[in-house]
């Protein structure tokens, strides 16, 4: 099936550094990374800059700042249209329209409401009364009209009015539902006609992850877990692993939908290590809990082997992990809790674990290891509800990264024509 072909316009594109450009950057690596094909058409920019797959095309008077169209900005500023205004917009137009009508959609980043380039909104606007755009999305950041830092650089008429026009032949998208309810107004369209969809963020370059680590983390679904616990521990008797899987089924609900990962594995050559190992994946079963625990040790290519990583990877699933459990019946020091504390992350201990004990102190949330799982899976529940940091986290990482934006927000705008896209 042939997938939809996407241009994004604007008038510069990365390396260029920019909050527009960011977006575009990021909108570029989500669709190719889906099977979208992407190319950016910008006046500034560099093919290299941009994710492996997109592609690049620069048209030099697309740039705001090209020496022409910063003539004519300068004129239009002053409430002057240019003599050449209309040979630019021709230009401009004869430039793009062999371009952007190979593209089932194009998304043009805040063009039609950016003052930035006059000439260059124009000429979309002929492209599309022509009839040789077939969906056009207008992503509107920004918006002149309403700026109190540029509302004096537009004047009444043409082509300023251009950048308060509602076309039903374009679909708008705001990025707040502030910003949605400013571009309704100025438009004059129903808010409805304004789709919103957020900006967001790549959690595996925001917290430093290796490759590894970001694939692990997608792979044990950390990214829509309502609580992800973290055991960075080996599969042995001592660590209590039986306790955290109880734990695990009375966190389990409906409605909510924990992690728990065990980052070691059991001793391949100690009979005793493995039938402790199985003994945990038949209580898993026996619980209902096989989404939501999982041991890093099964996701080798080969069963028979257990898989193990790096202390370095341990630190990436440290960082998109919500608590550090350990449940330890024994432990010599407890060196988890020191890891924990530096990364970051509330400790969930045996109160019997010397780290625990002598240097968590109250700062740790410490349990007898004979207590009832219910009892504390009701008290890390409790902590996880009140916790504003907690919660802002797991909102972020479930809904606002950039995949999760893809899914929500993009894809359904790629799949759709204007008219049904809201």
């Amino acid at each position: 099936m042939r997938q939809t072909q996407t241009a994004m316009l604007h008038y510069a594109a990365p390396p260029v550094v920019g909050g527009v450009e960011a977006v575009i950057q990021a909108h570029a690596r989500v669709l190719v990374e889906n099977g979208y094909p992407a190319t950016v058409i910008a006046g500034r920019g560099a093919a290299e800059a941009l994710p492996a797959g997109a592609g690049f095309v620069r048209i030099p008077e697309v740039d705001s700042l090209h020496p022409v169209i910063a003539r004519a900005s300068t004129a239009l500023a002053q409430g002057q249209v240019p003599p050449d205004f209309a040979a630019l917009t021709a230009r401009l137009a004869g430039s793009l329209g062999p371009i952007l009508c190979q593209f089932d959609v194009v998304i043009v980043h805040n063009v039609f409401t950016k003052h930035f380039n006059l000439p260059l909104t124009a000429a979309l606007y002929r492209l599309l009364d022509a009839g040789d755009l077939r969906h056009v999305i207008a992503w509107c950041h920004d918006l002149t009209w309403t700026s109190p830092h540029s509302r004096s650089l537009v004047h009444q008429g043409y082509p300023w009015d251009l950048l308060r026009t509602y076309r039903p032949d374009v679909s708008y998208v705001a990025v707040s539902r502030q910003r949605q309810q400013e571009l309704a107004t100025l438009l004059g369209c129903p808010v409805g006609r304004v789709r919103v969809v957020y900006n967001g963020v790549d959690p595996g370059a925001l917290l430093g992850l290796s490759s590894v680590g970001q694939d692990l983390a997608t792979r044990l679904g950390l990214w829509a877990s309502d609580l992800n616990l973290l055991m960075p521990v080996r599969v042995t008797r001592a660590k209590n692993i039986e306790f955290s899987l109880r734990v695990m089924a009375a966190l389990k609900a409906p409605d909510y939908g924990p992690r728990l990962v065990v980052t070691g594995p059991p001793d391949p050559h100690d009979t005793e290590s493995m039938a402790y190992f199985r003994s945990l994946q038949a209580l898993r079963r026996e619980l209902g809990v096989e989404a939501e625990v999982r041991f890093v040790a099964e996701l080798g290519p080969d069963p028979a082997q257990p898989f193990t990583i790096e202390a370095s990877v341990v630190g990436d699933l440290y960082r998109v992990s919500d608590v550090m459990f350990m449940p330890s019946h024994r432990e010599g020091f407890g060196m988890p809790v020191l890891e924990a504390g530096l990364a970051g992350l509330p400790v969930v201990c045996a109160a019997s674990v010397p780290a625990a004990r002598e240097i968590g102190g109250a700062d740790v949330i410490a349990f007898d290891a004979q207590q009832d799982p219910v009892q504390l899976a009701e008290r890390i529940r409790t902590w996880a509800e009140r916790d504003p940091v907690h919660r802002l986290r797991r909102r972020v990482r479930q809904q606002y990264t950039w995949p999760a934006i893809f899914g929500r927000g993009i894809r359904p705008l790629l799949d759709r024509g204007p008219r049904d896209a809201m």
